[in-house]
């Protein structure tokens, strides 16, 4: 299974709610020497933006994965650079409400934000 296949069948699950950062954490979890337990518990907090509308969860996930798994720190900041350059601003609240006055549903829009960090980090 790739990491998109993954990352998809995580956001499609209906049993248990995996939130951005959990979806990419989970994702990588092995690759980050983690058992997926651990990496769903540790995603846990940076849901919705850090459950206050900050920084995305997709975003937080994909640095936390980049820097478990030994990316130096100019990879860190050219990830984030990327992110802030395709969607104009990192944090949650901002990029739901561009997102809802595009009029994409949350889900699609949040999925997609997972989808393209994963893809990302998957290269």
């Amino acid at each position: 299974m790739t990491h998109l296949e993954k990352a998809r069948e995580l956001r499609a699950r209906t049993d248990v709610h995996f939130n951005c950062c959990q979806s990419v954490l989970v994702t990588f979890a092995r690759e980050m020497g983690l058992t997926e337990e651990q990496a769903y518990a540790l995603g846990q907090g940076f849901g919705a933006g850090m459950q206050c509308g900050s920084a995305c969860g997709a975003l937080t996930g994909g640095l936390m994965v980049l820097g478990m798994t030994g990316h130096p720190q100019e990879e860190l900041a050219a990830f984030l650079r990327k992110f802030r350059q395709d969607h104009g601003d990192i944090n949650c609240a901002a990029l739901l409400k561009a997102s809802h006055d595009a009029g994409i549903p949350r889900k699609e829009h949040c999925d997609g934000l997972v989808f393209e960090s994963v893809e990302a980090l998957g290269e």
